[in-house]
């Protein structure tokens, strides 16, 4: 009998940095696990997501989420599913040389930068991007001619993978590894540890429903895996198992969005106070107690927010238990649900999600406002791979227009000190880095300018 394959955590808590040739630092009450979480929040890329949409695209609501508060709350979320994880999981191994709270500081940081990739307007701005490259009259043409993974890394465009890149690769891009995080916090962050095209293979397991990394980035990628000691699940193809505390940063993005957005879909008058009620207590089940603190308290706000507590805290403590009673099949590999779907409360967790999509993810507030950031990024993409083609194929003999244009392209966006990118693969992907870096304001403000709806000073 072939025995089978495991991750081994000690492996899988690696502590040295991608792209860094320094031994990991000795051990002091700021681990490195705790200063990954650092250069995460001090990176400009986090900064951004303070006007990068969660749910409400430009929302004149100081208090509805942005994608930065929904980090931070994920984040929060997360740290407390790993420690609670890492207490178990040390004792159960009889692990030397971790505290619980590196596996808390591990999920957080991934938490903490799981939407740093996603481009303005939310998931329709990944949609708008993929839009451009299947159906733009000048997107379609230019991406056409790629092949396998670099073509699919449009075709399927994916914020996650554009979140690994801008880890690795856009902040602190005279660094190879960019941020040179820990090869552990990286591995948990990447919940689609595959490239974007596998030949016509099919793999099984929530690990492989998108991808994480574009071909560009295949090398750090490796680094990365071979480093914590994933699972290849083929010999041929770019496609590993998770690391297993990629589950607990999804179950922490899980949590945090499913009930945050009823939240703030109460908040901004979508839901009633009975039905928003009505759905958590289903989470929480018939509990005397709760039932009574809750009839103590008078404002409608703060009964909300009484049960949204209440609703992390019984779910954060339902994934812990679903985790550890199914680790053996995370360290094979051959996990294939996500924890939120064996977990008992699953179904009235369901429930949030449809609640959501059928009275707030539909709302004329949202939809009109993604509408038009279809628009904007199509536009953009459309003018500006334009006139780097022009460019790059023309030099000082492209038109005004396409020079002016470029103009408006940072410089390490079209080449760095090269000049305009030669190959066609590496400049649309660098112009995709500029688009999807942008803030829904900036875009919104460039679009008014280039196509001349607003001029300076007006």
């Amino acid at each position: 009998m072939v025995p089978f394959i495991m991750m081994h955590w000690p492996q899988l808590l690696s502590r040295k940095r991608l792209g860094s040739e320094q031994p990991p630092a000795e051990a002091t009450l700021r681990t490195d696990f705790q200063r990954d979480l650092d250069r995460i929040v001090f990176s400009s890329a986090f900064r951004r997501m303070q006007d990068k949409t969660q749910v409400f695209p430009l929302s004149r609501v100081d208090y509805v989420r942005t994608r930065l508060t929904h980090s931070l709350e994920a984040s929060s979320i997360g740290r407390s599913l790993g420690t609670l994880v890492g207490e178990q999981v040390i004792a159960r191994h009889r692990l030397k040389g971790f505290e619980a709270s590196d596996f808390g500081d591990i999920v957080a940081a991934a938490c903490l930068a799981h939407d740093i990739g996603n481009p303005p307007f939310g998931h329709s701005g990944e949609d708008a991007i993929r839009h451009w490259a299947q159906q733009a009259a000048y997107g379609r043409r230019r991406v056409e001619v790629l092949r396998g993974s670099e073509r699919e890394d449009f075709l399927a465009f994916e914020g996650n993978a554009q979140g690994f890149r801008i880890l690795t690769r856009l902040q602190n891009p005279d660094n190879r590894g960019g941020l040179q995080l820990t090869c552990a916090t990286l591995a948990a962050f990447t919940k689609y540890p595959r490239e974007s095209c596998l030949g016509g293979s099919r793999f099984a397991g929530v690990g492989a429903k998108k991808f994480g990394f574009v071909a560009e980035d295949l090398e750090l990628f490796e680094e990365v895996a071979e480093t914590v000691g994933l699972i290849r699940c083929d010999r041929h193809r770019a496609i590993w198992c998770r690391h297993p505390l990629a589950f607990l940063v999804e179950a922490a993005d899980d949590i945090s969005y499913r009930v945050i957005d009823i939240e703030d879909g109460f908040r901004l008058g979508y839901l009633g106070l009975p039905e928003v009620e009505a759905l958590f207590l289903a989470v929480l089940g018939n509990d005397a107690q709760l039932i009574s603190r809750l009839g103590r308290l008078s404002d409608d706000k703060g009964r909300v927010e009484f049960l949204r507590a209440k609703v992390i805290n019984e779910v954060v403590s339902q994934s812990v238990n679903c985790f550890l009673d199914n680790e053996a099949h995370i360290l094979r590999g051959v996990q294939g649900e996500p924890l939120m779907n064996m977990i008992a409360a699953r179904e009235s967790m369901d429930r949030l999600i449809k609640v959501a999509r059928e009275k707030i993810y539909s709302a004329p507030e949202v939809v009109e406002i993604q509408a038009a950031g279809f628009q904007v990024i199509g536009d953009l993409l459309e003018r500006f791979v334009e006139a780097l083609d022009d460019l790059a194929e023309h030099g000082a003999a492209a038109t005004p227009r396409s020079q002016m244009l470029s103009q408006l392209v940072p410089r390490q966006f079209k080449g760095g000190s090269a000049g305009i990118n030669a190959g066609l693969y590496p400049r649309l992907l660098s112009l995709t880095d500029f688009i999807a870096g942008m803030t829904d304001s900036y875009a919104v403000s460039l679009y008014k300018k280039v196509t001349g709806i607003s001029l300076p000073g007006r």
